[in-house]
């Protein structure tokens, strides 16, 4: 009966610490003006891709006849129409959900693939320390952009080789961060606790090492999001991302570059729309670092 009683206290004290913890996150998160401000805009716009077809107020791949290239304002068009004939409006509002797929898919690909591989050069070291770190130091030896470019002419142009090529590029983050923390944490006295009383090294990771890698990850996932945001509408501006007649910013923007002069519309509203939303993954991702940061307790 007192083993039931201590265990139930126990659960209580951890869930108590847990909210006090979260409460003061958020606490020295709303003191960062500017990552409340991304936050507002990284909800806007996943609200905007999760609700797209009730809020889109066109089809994004139906021309309307004698519609080419109209103003902003004109005849129910709020920000007018692309260069056959489209609302360019429902067309950036479906962007966004491309957009934020691209980005939540390549990014979970390169956490896991990094985050791994990180996890076993930074436990285990030796000749696996090596092998990786040199395998790391081939990628980073090419730009990001080229590298994906490369991916994509192999793999040929889709929605789905985009979120794999970004990934691909994307792993080396996440490997040499944990790969570095882990270094740090393996040397830790909880660590040898560990191994003392019997826990394989699977146990180990999961238990101790995991949890002291969550914040720092979350905060690089952040600004992951911002740079396959961008890398996908590098792609499909220079036609090997996201093809016709599937909207993109990127091939918005790739569209209306030859009629700038007569519909600059065309390639202002989703080069805003790139901007504000990369803007917004950075505040957040600001707000995130200072917030997770146990230093700030100080």
């Amino acid at each position: 009966m007192a083993q039931g009683q201590t265990d139930t206290t126990q659960q209580v004290s951890t869930a108590g610490g847990e909210k006090q913890t979260l409460s003061l996150v958020w606490k020295r998160f709303r003191r960062n003006k500017l990552a409340v401000v991304g936050l507002f805009i990284v909800s806007v716009v996943v609200l905007l891709a999760v609700f797209a077809p009730w809020i889109s107020p066109h089809d994004p791949t139906e021309p309307y006849e004698g519609k080419v290239m109209v103003s902003p304002g004109t005849d129910g068009f709020i920000l007018g129409t692309d260069t056959i004939g489209r609302d360019l409006l429902s067309r950036i509002i479906y962007g966004s959900r491309v957009s934020l797929q691209v980005g939540v898919i390549a990014v979970g690909i390169g956490v896991v693939v990094g985050v791994a591989l990180g996890l076993v050069a930074g436990y285990y070291g030796g000749i696996w320390d090596t092998l990786i770190m040199r395998l790391v130091d081939i990628f980073l030896g090419f730009p990001v952009i080229l590298l994906a470019i490369a991916i994509m002419a192999v793999l040929g142009p889709s929605l789905y080789n985009v979120m794999i090529a970004l990934g691909a590029v994307g792993w080396t983050t996440y490997a040499r961060l944990v790969r570095g923390d882990s270094l740090s944490i393996r040397e830790q006295e909880f660590v040898e606790a560990g191994r003392a009383i019997g826990l394989r090294d699977n146990q180990l990771l999961v238990r101790y090492f995991l949890p002291n890698l969550l914040a720092p990850i979350i905060v690089v996932a952040t600004f992951g999001m911002a740079s396959a945001i961008l890398a996908e509408a590098s792609l499909s501006f220079l036609g090997l991302g996201i093809q016709p007649p599937t909207p993109s910013w990127g091939s918005i923007l790739a569209d209306g570059r030859s009629f700038i002069r007569r519909a600059p519309h065309i390639c202002i509203f989703p080069g805003l729309a790139i901007m504000f939303t990369i803007l917004g993954f950075n505040f957040l991702g600001d707000g995130l670092r200072d917030a997770l940061d146990p230093k700030q307790d100080r």
